[in-house]
């Protein structure tokens, strides 16, 4: 039996595998491997869905205009690029029909077209910030598959509040990593209790608790900005 749900594959992650394994050959080098690994995603996932879509990060993010404590990937800068890569990406949109953000990341695209086709959905990647997304995972180096609940992403969303994150040029609480935010928000269940805790682990900093969630969350609307939860929130929910 086939799930309904499209496979939503992260082309930032092929592009740039395939621009690195490729660097030192050719331009067709480059474009066999893009065919290997969107290949690989098509063979693991073929049960689960005819329908798929890959996405790929453009210009502009709207993140950059909310880090105030850090530069929002700023420790990436002066990171070296694929030779191929801008090769890739027009490959990539050309042969499979990739469809590039704009003022947004190739994430937020995912996140918003999961919300939309359900939780039958395959995010297919190894960027953990996918796993505050209730769905199907396909992880892209292990070739597993994992679900996540509503609940699940959200305590995942709440902890990467806690911990910042490393590779985007995120702080979190010093010296906090998974484990000591698993044992701040042990035992909570809703959303307003995970905001209490989080702000009661920020000593009081509402406003650097709300900066870490907006540059975290992955959006499930167009246009959407994280807001903080109001027990009228808690209340229609209930």
């Amino acid at each position: 039996m086939r799930l309904k749900g499209k496979i939503l594959i992260d082309g930032d992650i092929i592009a740039y595998r395939a621009g690195f394994s490729s660097n030192e050959g050719t331009s067709n080098d480059a474009r066999l491997k893009v065919d290997e690994l969107v290949g690989r995603v098509y063979e693991d996932t073929e049960y689960l869905s005819h329908s798929s879509q890959v996405y790929l990060t453009g210009k502009g993010n709207f993140r950059f205009d909310y880090a105030k404590t850090l530069n929002y990937k700023g420790n990436r800068k002066d990171a070296a690029k694929p030779i191929h890569l801008p090769l890739i990406r027009d490959y990539m949109s050309d042969k499979y029909g990739a469809i590039t953000s704009s003022g947004e990341e190739a994430d937020d695209l995912i996140a918003i077209e999961a919300t939309k086709c359900g939780r039958k959905s395959v995010v297919a990647s190894v960027d953990k910030d996918m796993l505050q997304i209730p769905c199907f995972h396909y992880n892209l180096s292990s070739r597993y598959f994992s679900v996540v609940g509503e609940d699940t992403g959200l305590k995942f969303f709440y902890t990467q509040i806690l911990t910042g994150d490393r590779s985007d040029n995120i702080g979190g609480i010093h010296r906090c990593g998974p484990v000591k935010a698993n044992k701040i928000l042990a035992g909570l269940t809703t959303e307003m209790e995970l905001w209490d805790a989080c702000v009661e682990a920020y000593e009081g900093d509402e406003e650097r608790v709300i900066e870490n969630a907006r540059l975290l969350w992955l959006r499930r609307e167009v246009g959407q900005i994280w807001e903080a939860p109001s027990v009228k929130d808690q209340i229609s929910k209930s």
